[in-house]
């Protein structure tokens, strides 16, 4: 059994890292090694849970359950998808890399009780859900933009302004600082906007660069 255990291990661990790598690729908090060591240490937890207590089964008093080690890994990766969302500003960031790793846990427990087709699948149904669906629905979904500029002409703040509602975009929140530079203003904005897609944020961000005099300052 050392060999279909090691086999196990090494199977989940290779389904998490594909998984790692796709979250590796978008930059995320949670990359290759993270969900590398999720899917095999789950997979090693539910090895140890079916067959690490065989020598008490069947003695009088002792009682086996193979769930209840499986069951404090669901609990427990709680913890770590929790350290992987973050809250910035208006911004609740990691949410899917958590959902991930969630999601790869239970690879790893599936692959760890043999269930070798159960883990290959859901594996290839959470890169679908990462990737491919972003791909097939980006126009359609509503992405958050935080964008700070600055720009010592006053009239630049009116265009953007002109610019979002005739885009029919959402503004979240709108702050302007006034900067005193010797005789000069410089006016430094931050705003947060909800556009139709990635493709509209581009477009907005770069009517903002066009603009004479114009800095970006930081985008999220």
């Amino acid at each position: 059994m050392v060999w279909e255990f090691i086999l196990r291990l090494s199977v989940a661990a290779l389904l998490g890292a594909v998984i790692g790598l796709d979250r590796e690729y978008r930059a995320k908090e949670a990359g290759l090694r993270t969900h590398f060591l999720v899917s095999m240490g789950s997979a090693l937890f539910m090895i140890v849970s079916q067959y690490g207590f065989t020598e008490i089964f069947g003695k009088p008093g002792m009682s086996w359950d193979v769930s209840r080690v499986a069951a404090q890994v669901v609990s427990g990766i709680g913890f770590i998808g929790a350290g992987s969302i973050i809250i910035q500003k208006q911004f609740v960031r990691g949410l899917t890399t958590a959902a991930g790793l969630w999601a790869t846990s239970g690879i790893g427990l599936a692959v760890g009780g043999g269930m070798y087709g159960v883990g290959i699948a859901a594996a290839l149904l959470t890169l679908l859900g990462l990737e491919i669906m972003t791909l097939l629905f980006r126009k359609l979904t509503i992405h958050s933009s935080a964008i700070t500029f600055s720009t010592p002409d006053v009239s630049n703040l009116q265009k953007v302004m002109a610019e979002i509602h005739a885009r029919d975009y959402y503004l979240v929140s709108y702050h302007t600082d006034v900067i005193a530079l010797g005789e000069r203003e410089m006016y430094r904005v931050n705003l947060i906007v909800k556009t139709k897609g990635y493709s509209d944020n581009n477009q907005l961000v770069k009517f903002i660069q066009d603009l004479p005099g114009v800095t970006i300052d930081s985008m999220e």
